[in-house]
C-alpha cells in the first residue's frame, strides 16, 4: 500500500512539474476573406447585438441569458452572459473601436473557469472584399496549463473562431 501511494505522489510530481514548465502566454488567431466592404463587416463584430446572428457560443446555447450595458455599440458596449456548462458566464467589453480597423475586448470569464484574455477583431479592405482576423491571448494560471497538456486550445477555440467567421461571412456576403 505504501509503495501505491509513493507512486501516485511521484505521478502527482511529474504531472505538477510538467504542467509548471508550459508556456504561460496563448494565443488563437484565424483569418477569412469576406466579398463585403469593411464597414458591412466592421458592424456586425461592433454593436454586440448582433453577436447571436453568427456566434459559434450562440449556437451551443441559444436559451444563455444576455445583458446589455453602456453604449449599442462601440467602446464601452458590455455583453454579460450566462449559459450553459459549454458556454459559461463572464462578460465582455469593447474596450477599443477604431472603424472599419480594429475592434479590441476585454473578455472575463467566470466560469467555469476563471480567465482574463483579450480577443480583437482587425478589417483590412482588399479591393471589394475584407479580410477579418479574430485573435485572442491571453496567459494561463497553473490550471490552465495543466488543462493545456490534455485539450489542444488553438484547435477547440480556432474552431469555434472558424465557424464565427465563417457564419460573418454569410450574413455580410447576403447583405
Amino acid at each position: 500500500m505504501l509503495e501505491l501511494v509513493l507512486i501516485l505522489a511521484a505521478v502527482a510530481v511529474v504531472f505538477g512539474l510538467v504542467a509548471a514548465r508550459r508556456p504561460a502566454d496563448f494565443q488563437v488567431t484565424r483569418s477569412a476573406l469576406m466579398a463585403a466592404p469593411a464597414p458591412i463587416v466592421f458592424e456586425q463584430v461592433n454593436n454586440l447585438q448582433n453577436w447571436d446572428a453568427w456566434s459559434p457560443w450562440a449556437k451551443l446555447d441559444p436559451k444563455a441569458h444576455h445583458v446589455f450595458e453602456g453604449p449599442e455599440a462601440g467602446a464601452g458596449a458590455i455583453m454579460r452572459w450566462a449559459g450553459n456548462n459549454k458556454v459559461g458566464e463572464g462578460s465582455m467589453t469593447i474596450v477599443a473601436s477604431q472603424p472599419c480597423e480594429l475592434i479590441r475586448f476585454t473578455l472575463e470569464f467566470l466560469k467555469p473557469f476563471k480567465a482574463t484574455n483579450t480577443a480583437e477583431f482587425t478589417f483590412k479592405s482588399e479591393g471589394g472584399q475584407t479580410l477579418v482576423t479574430w485573435h485572442m491571448f491571453g496567459s494561463n494560471n497553473f490550471i490552465g496549463k495543466a488543462v493545456s497538456l490534455f485539450m489542444n486550445c488553438d484547435a477547440m477555440v480556432g474552431g469555434q473562431f472558424e465557424q464565427g467567421l465563417a457564419a460573418i461571412k454569410a450574413i455580410v456576403e447576403r447583405a
